[in-house]
Order: structure tokens, then C-alpha cells, then sequence
């Protein structure tokens, strides 16, 4: 037991690990840990018949699927156009490239609000684009869900993005060597490869959408029991001055998101364990 502690302490790569270590650990609970507990500790403040009404009223639960239904269709989304944009990047050479890969991390560096007047000047229905369309986009939840897909193209490109450039172009032309077609060479090639970046890309994405405010209230129309998302809910608690419940509906978020995104890392886990049971 002494001669491996030794050996571990011996070739360890970085030094003070156990300083750093420490380090690491202070640094997550004051900016992580402590937050979250401090939601939890004043939602318990609420009974528990406080608590579920708190968190299940009509309006509430009108919330939450809007919240989460247009998080995961936004994130399904991006996973597709994301893997194509992030194809067409890697894998070709076009005049404007360097452009279109900048265009590509406008959403990070863009303010939420310019971004949600931006698109509401686009979608509404006196607006460049909406006005020309039979349905209404801006002040509905196809609204929402417009806003989420622009803001959470970037992580789903920019997850994919260096896998691709590692992925070498010999395992597509042996693919093509033994017969296989182009959507065999994909399907059977290079999605399992790709697998476990696009499950990172699309719980980001997921996660950014769950929590984003700024962009979406400008287009969302924050219409009771039809357009208004769980954030803005938790704002309105707040301004309320009813902390408690605004809490609680918190905590149900964190829950929620928690599980999904626990979810979505054990399935990455398994995808690369396959992956490696293949290779």
C-alpha cells in the first residue's frame, strides 16, 4: 500500500494534487452547491400542501410544458442542422467559409434581448418574414421555440465541430470500398462515432433553452397558459415578493433538468462504451 502511494505520488503529472484538489472542490460549492441549496432551504419554509400547490397550479404546469416541449424539439433540431452545418465546415472548402463559421457563434457573443428584438422584428406579423406567412410565429409558442432554436445551434456545431476534424476520411472510403452507400457509410460509420458528441451537443443545448429568459419574453408574447415560460414565471414570483414560491417552482426545474441531463450522460457513457467494444 505504501509502495503505490508512493508510485502514484511519484509519477503524478501536475503537482499539489491534493491542494488543488481541495481548491477544486471549495470553488463548486461556493458557486454551485451553495446556490442550490439555498433554493432548497427556503422552499422548505412551504409545507408540503404549499408546496404542490405552489408548483402544480394550471398555470404553472402550462409552463412547464412549454418549457421543456420547446427545450427538447429545439435541442432534437439543432442535433440535426448542427451535425450538417458542422459537416459542411469540416468537410468542404467554399468561398465565405470563414464567415459562415464565424456566423455560426453569433448567438454566444449576442446580447438575449438584441437577439429577442431581432427575432420578434423578423417573425411578427408586421415583420420582414412574418408578413408573408399564413400563421402567426411571434407572441405564440412556435415563437418560443423559434428563439430556442437560434440560440442553441452553436453548442450542438461547436460539440461535433473537433470530432469531425479527428474523424479520418480512410474509414468513409473503406466503407465505400466494401460496397456500403453513402447512407450506409453514415448510418453505420460515421453516426456511432458521432454518437457520443451529438448527445453532448443536444444536452447543452437542452440545457441553455431550459433556462434562457432574455430572448424569448420579446417574442414569447408572455401569454398566461399559452406562451409563458417557466422563467418568466419565476421572475413574476419574484417581483411578487413571494420568494418561497418562486423557489419551489425553481426547485422543480432543477429536479427535472437534473434527471434529464443524468439521463442524457449515462446514454453518452453507453455510447461510448460501444463505440470502444466495436473499435
Amino acid at each position: 500500500m505504501l509502495f503505490t502511494r508512493t508510485l502514484l505520488k511519484r509519477h503524478t503529472v501536475l503537482p499539489g494534487f491534493d491542494l488543488a484538489l481541495g481548491l477544486s472542490i471549495l470553488y463548486l460549492s461556493l458557486i454551485v452547491l451553495v446556490p442550490l441549496s439555498a433554493a432548497f432551504l427556503k422552499t422548505f419554509t412551504l409545507t408540503w400542501p404549499q408546496f404542490v400547490e405552489a408548483v402544480s397550479t394550471p398555470r404553472v404546469l402550462a409552463s412547464y410544458r412549454l418549457t421543456f416541449g420547446a427545450s427538447f424539439m429545439a435541442a432534437l433540431l439543432n442535433v440535426v442542422f448542427g451535425m450538417i452545418v458542422a459537416w459542411v465546415l469540416v468537410r468542404y472548402r467554399f468561398p465565405g467559409q470563414r464567415l459562415v463559421d464565424a456566423l455560426v457563434d453569433l448567438p454566444f457573443a449576442l446580447p438575449t434581448a438584441v437577439a429577442g428584438i431581432a427575432l420578434t422584428a423578423i417573425w411578427a406579423q408586421n415583420g420582414s418574414l412574418g408578413q408573408y406567412l399564413p400563421f402567426k410565429v411571434s407572441y405564440t409558442p412556435l415563437g418560443v421555440w423559434v428563439a430556442l432554436v437560434f440560440i442553441g445551434l452553436p453548442f450542438v456545431v461547436r460539440t461535433v465541430q473537433p470530432v469531425l476534424e479527428d474523424l479520418s476520411r480512410e474509414l468513409e472510403e473503406a466503407a465505400a470500398t466494401l460496397g456500403a452507400s453513402r447512407w450506409q457509410t453514415v448510418r453505420l460509420v460515421v453516426l456511432p462515432i458521432l454518437m457520443p458528441a451529438l448527445l453532448t451537443g443536444f444536452a447543452l443545448a437542452f440545457a441553455r433553452a431550459l433556462g434562457e429568459y432574455g430572448s424569448v419574453i420579446f417574442i414569447a408574447g408572455n401569454m398566461p397558459l399559452v406562451s409563458e415560460i417557466t422563467p418568466l414565471l419565476i421572475i413574476t414570483k419574484l417581483e411578487q415578493y413571494d420568494y418561497a414560491g418562486a423557489t419551489a417552482i425553481a426547485v422543480v426545474m432543477l429536479v427535472a433538468s437534473f434527471a434529464m441531463l443524468l439521463t442524457i450522460n449515462l446514454l453518452q457513457a453507453w455510447a461510448r462504451r460501444r463505440q470502444g467494444g466495436i473499435a
